[in-house]
């Protein structure tokens, strides 16, 4: 089980991917994103994850910038993800999208690459360009991000290279059972956005009560939640704070009992747009 903030997994390819890293969904280009990522990397974080469509890959580049040469670190000490957006979900267009991510960001190169959405008749040729990326040496993973098993299947027919990383909606109102099941037998790692349902657990009466009995907050109990399902997590946080307290996950452990508690929340309940019905 992971034993502190820097502990990794083995994707299928033997890439080595933190277990806990840092979200930026919906923070704006700036001063505030900048520091967020060096106060995330100061306390122990290794991967920060962004996307095309946040806006924000200049910041990010270069709060990466200043928190490696402020820590002494080197680019390759840290995992950087970045996702193509659904109007680029052609070969070519797939291709040029990841030139202008590391342009922005000011990198040679992604740890990991994402299609961020599965558009019908589109992620195919998206996952080819992915593939040629992949096999290039330009990029270390590849995967998707809100792919169902049937977006998965219908993928992997074709695909070369299986998906290393499914990245979707996840915590205790949206448990994903059989998506989480059917990706361990498949050797696809599962990722966790918006862990913490963006904010709308954190008065839960079950959640509460556990936390207190482990004198954690409810945040740290979900993130935990997740770790101990196997699921990489990647809770979004601006303040300094926060982003101490969402890696504070190693000196405590759920009981078995408290994990199918946890799990017994679950409503399908989405904060999200369905994977199977969005239209952008």
């Amino acid at each position: 089980m992971t034993q502190h903030v820097q502990s990794r997994t083995a994707l299928h390819n033997g890439v080595q991917m933190p277990w806990l890293g840092l979200g930026v969904f919906k923070v704006e280009e700036g001063s505030e994103l900048v520091e967020a990522i060096k106060s995330a990397v100061k306390h122990g974080y290794r991967s920060i994850d962004t996307a095309a469509i946040y806006g924000n890959e200049s910041s990010v580049g270069q709060g990466i910038r200043e928190a490696l040469a402020g820590h002494n670190l080197s680019r390759e000490d840290l995992f950087v993800t970045s996702k193509v957006w659904n109007a680029d979900l052609g070969y070519e267009s797939a291709l040029a999208a990841y030139e202008t991510s590391l342009s922005k960001l000011g990198l040679d190169y992604l740890d990991l690459y994402l299609i961020h959405w599965p558009v019908a008749g589109k992620y195919k040729e998206a996952w080819r360009a992915l593939e040629a990326l992949y096999k290039a040496g330009r990029v270390k993973a590849i995967g998707v991000s809100n792919f169902q098993i049937h977006h998965l299947e219908d993928l992997m027919n074709d695909a070369e290279i299986k998906p290393m990383i499914n990245q979707v909606e996840f915590h205790p109102f949206l448990t994903q059972k059989e998506l989480l099941r059917y990706t361990k037998q498949q050797g696809i790692q599962l990722e966790a956005w918006s862990p913490l349902m963006q904010g709308q657990l954190l008065d839960n009466p079950v959640l509460k009560e556990i936390a207190v009995k482990h004198g954690k907050s409810i945040a740290q109990i979900i993130l935990r939640w997740d770790l101990q399902h196997g699921v990489i997590t990647i809770p979004k946080s601006t303040k300094e704070s926060r982003i101490i307290e969402n890696a504070d996950l190693y000196d405590f452990e759920l009981t078995q009992e408290e994990m199918d508690r946890i799990d017994a929340l679950n409503q399908n309940r989405r904060v999200g747009p369905d994977p199977d019905n969005f239209d952008f």
